[in-house]
């Protein structure tokens, strides 16, 4: 039992895990370079343990929950300390925060219900998490570097986070829906 907990990948994702007081520290303290590296090593990491997991053969349940929770806790994460020092506009926040918080209660619910389902990432979740993480990234620059150009990327990237979220979020919402009415018993 302790193999399959302790496999290289789930110490990755323990390792990501550990990561995220050391990257809001220093978001507080305005050490930007500092959180852009360690938003760099964790997202490597990240790849890593999905790549060792697969070559390996060392998927495991701990794993499979574990993973998304570093993914998303790093995220929320990211989105509210952002938006606390003013960098990340608080109804861009609010709607990242709204959907994971969408998200959780969903698969609350399903386990609940029905019990464990694979809840795989949609095409939608997974361009959302693509312009959440681009949108971090280019913020972190641009505290950094202050290139002029970005700025306009920085916005389109904000509108496309929103907009990805909304869609994203509603059709997970239309997902579990289905989900729910097709599995529950009795019906």
């Amino acid at each position: 039992m302790k193999t399959r907990i302790l496999t290289v990948p789930n110490q990755l994702t323990f390792l990501r895990l550990a990561f995220l007081p050391f990257f809001i520290i220093a978001i507080k303290y305005e050490r930007y370079a500092i959180a852009l590296g360690i938003l760099v090593i964790a997202g490597f990491s990240d790849g890593l343990d999905g790549l060792l997991a697969r070559n390996l053969n060392q998927r495991t349940p701990l794993g499979a929950y574990l993973d998304p929770i570093a993914d998303k806790l790093l995220l929320s994460s990211s989105y509210f300390v952002l938006a606390l020092k003013g960098k990340i506009g608080w109804w861009l926040a609010i709607l990242v925060l709204g959907r994971d918080v969408l998200l959780l209660v969903a698969c609350a619910v399903i386990l609940l219900v029905v019990g464990y389902r694979p809840f795989p990432p949609s095409i939608w979740g997974k361009a959302t998490t693509f312009f959440e993480i681009l949108l971090i990234v280019i913020v972190l620059v641009l505290t950094i570097w202050r290139p002029e150009a970005l700025w306009v990327v920085r916005t389109i990237c904000a509108y496309s986070v929103a907009a990805f979220v909304i869609i994203s979020g509603f059709h997970y919402s239309v997902v579990v829906s289905r989900r729910l009415h097709a599995e529950t018993p009795g019906e």
